[in-house]
């Protein structure tokens, strides 16, 4: 149980990246054998999520058979699903029910709740949930079992009062109130009953009056106005003090009426009057995706040397496919590194060469601005498989030899059509666990105020 519990936490094992790349290559049968051999939670996770895909499902039961013999939780409820997919309810319910001090539990009662749903149990899901709707955020899982099972009145009902309360709270100047989504959960669940004006109505309400807690909530009507199309009443909104937190919104609703040119104005307009990195993050990326790469590096270029989130390098090199575009934006004059983080920029500019097939250019420039999170071997390794030389990168990992280069080796061999020499070179949990592990700090002595008796002080 332990060691499943290190996998979950740790992504142990082969990571679900790679168990996806190995289904789909059609190696179902592998996976299946990694599970059983290796004690490989994701693997036997994959390999039983796609055997019910195809009607499985006692196959897939075979599968999870051992992991849930540990009694591990998330084993039995994985086996819950299983039956559930095969059509054996009771047998799902009996197996994940809750006992007395499990129905003390609010996150007890959701997991089985959640699977009360799916057997279309929904009001003895609801029951179980309302004793414990004094955990806030109960009320969210109670919308969202219930979508489209046509409990939308006793939702309502639930809602009220807490939607009332956290409108007081606000009026009362109280900003701690627990139930601060209850409107937004209220609108949400109006809209869902087919009383979408009654939801703008009551919102709208709350947002002239000033009777909202949380910046979700202002978001959530902004969007609901979208969706019906009431552009005119976004735009007065867009235009108060709340600019930055629906401009965004309703330009993206001018672009979904065939209005783009509108929207790109009203952003510019707003970068005008307000230069904030928020407006320019926005239409940057917005032009980027209509391929006007040199438009988006104009309105990014002032957020280029900006730290943390206000960089607008990042966000931009994130949207970008081909690597002529990401050498044509990181070498861009206006473009500095990071503040404490000058890797990224050459982790990126070098990726780019690599994608031409400059790879030595890569490696040079890797090696001269190394990475310090990474091994600097298993960069050069993943520029040359960048590159097209995947021969040469996984020889770069086999002399290498570390857990990383291994892991890093079975996606390179899995890529090659190479399945069986990627699981044999993968570590195993204990090798990943041992190679992880570090050592407990040693409590370092203090005086009665909190300061160190040592260097450094």
């Amino acid at each position: 149980m332990d060691d499943l519990e290190w996998q979950v936490s740790h992504l142990g094992g082969l990571r679900p990246s790679r168990v996806d790349l190995l289904l789909e290559r059609g190696e179902l049968e592998r996976v299946i054998r990694a599970a059983a051999d290796r004690g490989d939670w994701f693997c036997a996770q994959g390999a039983t999520q796609a055997l019910c895909r195809v009607g499985e499902c006692g196959r897939a039961l075979r599968v999870m058979e051992p992991f849930v013999a540990t009694g591990w939780r998330d084993a039995l409820r994985a086996r819950a699903d299983i039956l559930l997919r095969a059509g054996r309810t009771q047998e799902a319910l009996d197996l994940t029910r809750p006992d007395e001090a499990g129905r003390a539990s609010a996150t007890e009662c959701r997991v089985y709740a959640e699977l009360l749903a799916r057997a279309e149990r929904i009001d003895d899901a609801v029951d179980l949930l309302v004793p414990h709707m004094d955990e806030p955020w109960i009320l969210s899982v109670l919308v969202e079992i219930t979508e489209g099972r046509n409990r939308d009145e006793r939702m309502l009902e639930l809602i009220a009062p807490h939607a009332e309360s956290a409108r007081e709270a606000r009026s009362q100047g109280r900003w701690d109130h627990p139930f601060w989504e209850a409107q937004e959960l209220q609108a949400r669940v109006l809209e869902r009953a087919g009383r979408a004006d009654e939801a703008i109505r009551i919102l709208g309400r709350d947002m002239a009056g000033r009777r909202f807690l949380a910046q979700n909530t202002l978001t959530a009507y902004a969007e609901l106005l979208a969706r019906h199309g009431r552009l005119d009443a976004l735009r007065e909104l867009a235009a108060g003090g709340d600019a930055r937190v629906v401009l965004g919104t309703y330009a993206r609703a001018l672009r979904d009426h065939g209005r783009a040119g509108e929207a790109e104005a009203v952003m510019r307009e707003a970068i005008t009057a307000d230069d904030w990195v928020g407006h320019r993050a926005w239409l940057s990326a917005t032009l980027l995706r209509d391929g006007r790469l040199d438009d988006a590096i104009a309105v990014a270029e002032p957020g280029f040397g900006r730290y943390d989130c206000s960089n607008l390098l990042a966000p931009l090199v994130m949207l970008l496919d081909r690597p002529e575009d990401v050498l044509h934006l990181v070498e861009h004059p206006s473009v500095v590194p990071h503040h404490g983080h000058e890797e990224f920029q050459h982790q990126w500019w070098a990726r780019a060469l690599a994608g031409l097939g400059r790879v030595d250019e890569a490696i040079a420039l890797a090696e001269a601005h190394p990475d310090p999170w990474t091994d600097p071997r298993i960069v050069k390794a993943g520029l040359l498989d960048t590159a097209g030389r995947p021969d040469d990168a996984a020889a770069e990992l086999r002399a290498l030899g570390t857990v990383e280069a291994r892991e890093e080796l079975c996606d390179v061999l899995i890529r090659q059509g190479r399945p069986a020499e990627a699981l044999a070179v993968h570590p195993t949990v204990a090798e990943q666990r041992a190679a992880r592990s570090r050592p407990a700090p040693v409590p370092v002595p203090r005086d009665e105020n909190g300061y160190s008796l040592e260097p450094p002080f």
